[in-house]
């Protein structure tokens, strides 16, 4: 598949590059230890110290791990904490005037507050130029200014899992590669009457990717924002279908952070998730499986982008080895590894082996679709947020939680809820992301 915009529709305005991304998330942490992996060691000398948010879960760094050491000539001390931690280490050190580390590795939004701790990577991007990356993405690297920080790394989407017997209870009018919301739930209550038992699950667990569903697929679906309409007319529709999709859906559901476990053992057969929390699912039987576009609602087909690049912080160690591990990381067959690793795709313009995994040939079909949908409606988490991210995600996390577990009314949840959301976008003062309106100077709140 030669398809350098795999994960971009349409282009992203300069405007809206400026202000869309993905946010920082969870309580700073303030660490003495800033620059030093999680069990206290550092890089040494002559080696890169990778600080990343990416692969934290132990399987994932290992995998990544392997990858380095395959891909890169310099020794690489890879060191994947949480965002606020991760923010907080190069605020600190920065602050402090002592960078501890050579390269960084983050979304899009998680890089986007630091940029005055980046150095400018033009030079980088003229090295790699040849690589192909779409020039959407080559927009958000800016992060608002005049010249690039950050080298794009990886890009990811979620879509929906489907295990083959779960087709026997779709209804016949819906088609399970053009889903609508509509559709959606009645394959779920048929299959729920068909099974005796709810086989459609979402990752609504603790540390559950469940508020990105709202914010980039279900509220832009119903609404076509994610802020600004959050408490209208529409939203209180969407929540409501919310509401009864959740009576469809496997109780088990709050238990679980990542769907490929509950599909692989059968106790779910339908499932919406990121692409790197579904792979596992198909590995033994692939062809049992289908990986589809997330449903189209009444305003569009509401999708969420994820952008992963590399920065450089000012005055890090070992810059020319970082420089080029960048290198060696944009590179077509790190990429592609990076991919059967871990589920990311790649960045640069390549076409992609015919002998991968079946899990990730099916997402590779499942996200073209989903982004050349007609309807396509490209949202993108927060961004400028900083550590009040995750007050942000708790905020979505609690309208699920009151209205669709505690049956609280919908319209009272949402304004509660909403007058919390702009106390926080009061005080940080910044503007929308896709896919709200966005105008110069003007500052984010809910209508």
């Amino acid at each position: 598949m030669n398809d350098p915009g795999l994960f971009l529709h349409r282009p992203i305005t300069r405007r809206g590059a400026l202000l869309a991304g993905l946010a920082t998330a969870l309580t700073p942490l303030l660490t003495s230890c800033a620059g030093f992996s999680t069990s206290g060691s550092t890089a040494a000398s002559g080696s890169v110290g990778f600080l990343s948010t990416q692969f934290t879960p132990v399987e994932e760094k290992q995998r990544y791990q392997a990858v380095l050491a395959e891909f890169v000539d310099a020794p690489v001390a890879y060191n994947p904490v949480a965002p606020g931690v991760f923010a907080s280490t190069i605020q600190t050190q920065a602050t402090a005037g002592k960078i501890r580390t050579s390269l960084l590795g983050g979304l899009h939004g998680e890089l986007a507050p630091l940029a005055d701790s980046l150095d400018d990577v033009d030079g980088l991007l003229q090295d790699v130029a040849g690589k192909g990356f779409p020039p959407a993405i080559l927009e958000l690297t800016k992060l608002g200014g005049t010249t690039s920080k950050y080298v794009p790394w990886m890009q990811a989407t979620y879509v929906v899992a489907v295990h083959k017997k779960a087709l026997k209870w779709l209804p016949a009018d819906v088609d399970v590669n053009n889903l609508s919301y509509d559709g959606f739930l009645a394959w779920g209550k048929a299959a729920k009457k068909g099974a005796g038992r709810p086989v459609f699950g979402m990752p609504a667990g603790p540390k559950g990717l469940h508020h990105r569903f709202y914010q980039g697929y279900l509220l832009p679906s119903f609404t076509g924002g994610q802020m600004t309409t959050f408490r209208n007319a529409d939203a209180v529709d969407a929540w409501s279908y919310m509401k009864e999709l959740w009576e469809v859906m496997v109780p088990a559901s709050t238990n679980f952070d990542a769907m490929q476990e509950p599909l692989a053992r059968g106790e779910v057969l339908v499932a919406w998730d990121h692409v790197a929390r579904l792979i596992g699912a198909p590995a033994d039987n692939p062809e049992d499986w289908l990986m589809v576009p997330a449903p189209e609602g009444p305003k569009g087909r509401g999708y969420m982008l994820i952008v992963a690049g590399l920065a450089l912080p000012t005055g890090g160690r070992e810059r020319d080895l970082a420089e080029q591990t960048i290198r060696e990381l944009s590179d077509t067959r790190t990429q592609i590894e990076t991919l059967r690793a871990n589920g990311f795709f790649p960045v640069v313009q390549t076409e992609l082996p015919t002998d991968l995994t079946g899990a990730i040939s099916l997402e590779a079909d499942a996200v073209r679709q989903q982004q050349r949908s007609k309807s396509a409606l490209l949202a993108l988490p927060p961004v400028g947020l900083g550590a009040k991210e995750g007050e942000v995600s708790e905020i979505f996390k609690n309208c699920f939680a009151e209205i669709c577990l505690g049956d609280s009314p919908i319209q009272a949840t949402l304004d509660r809820q909403a007058t919390q959301l702009n106390t926080i976008l009061k005080e940080l003062d910044v503007p929308c992301w896709a896919p709200d309106p966005v105008s110069s100077g003007t500052k984010c709140e809910v209508a």
